[in-house]
């Protein structure tokens, strides 16, 4: 199903690329991610850190109305979260200082609605695919990185939430902000949910 999503999403470019590029704009964006996550599922941790990421990736523009357009995109984010050695005792079995790093390819079909020129509301799904996740300065190993894909209960895939704001300039250049929230639970059967929240900028050709 993942991979159907996935390839859905190429296609869907490629197409659109052939069959429209006299409406179509294409551009490149990247930003910064203040990542951590939210919900009720995991006890004895409280207010874990943001983890500060990035984002990078292609888009397209597909005007659909005067004020309307369709925008898919493809994005690298670096999401996870920061865990003190206070929050012990938790799902994560983590009991040092450490940033849990969790990165996805996201797909997100956004509506965009111009309120004015230039400015617009964005909003639409995120089809999320987990391609690394690691533990930066685990307690159990000598400092580094350590990856924990094989045995961990975080799921693979996530369908999202996006909502946002961006302002576009008449020379392609554009800067936005975003929030998105998880739908899916992180870790099957807890209330436990990625939270993001996006600033970035990019260019329209």
């Amino acid at each position: 199903m993942k991979k159907g999503i996935l390839m859905v999403a190429i296609a869907f470019f490629a197409t659109t690329a052939v069959s429209a590029q006299e409406f179509v704009q294409f551009g490149i964006k990247g930003g910064v991610n203040f990542s951590s996550f939210t919900g009720d599922g995991i006890q004895g941790l409280e207010d874990p850190d943001s983890r500060t990421g990035f984002n990078l990736g292609l888009l397209a523009e597909i005007p659909l109305a005067d004020k309307f357009s369709i925008q898919p995109e493809v994005l690298y984010s670096a999401q996870g979260f920061d865990l003190s050695d206070d929050e012990q005792d938790n799902v994560f079995d983590i009991d040092d200082n450490v940033e849990y790093q969790l990165d996805y390819i996201s797909v997100p079909v956004l509506a965009k609605i111009y309120l004015v020129e230039g400015l617009n509301v964005q909003a639409g799904p995120s089809f999320n695919f987990k391609v690394n996740e690691e533990i930066d300065n685990a307690p159990f190993e000598d400092g580094g990185d350590t990856d924990v894909s094989d045995v961990s209960n975080i799921q693979d895939f996530e369908i999202g939430g996006v909502a946002g704001l961006e302002y576009k300039f008449n020379n392609g250049f554009f800067i936005q902000g975003r929030y998105i929230y998880g739908f899916s639970d992180l870790i099957e059967d807890y209330d436990i949910h990625n939270s993001v929240f996006q600033a970035g900028i990019g260019y329209m050709f």
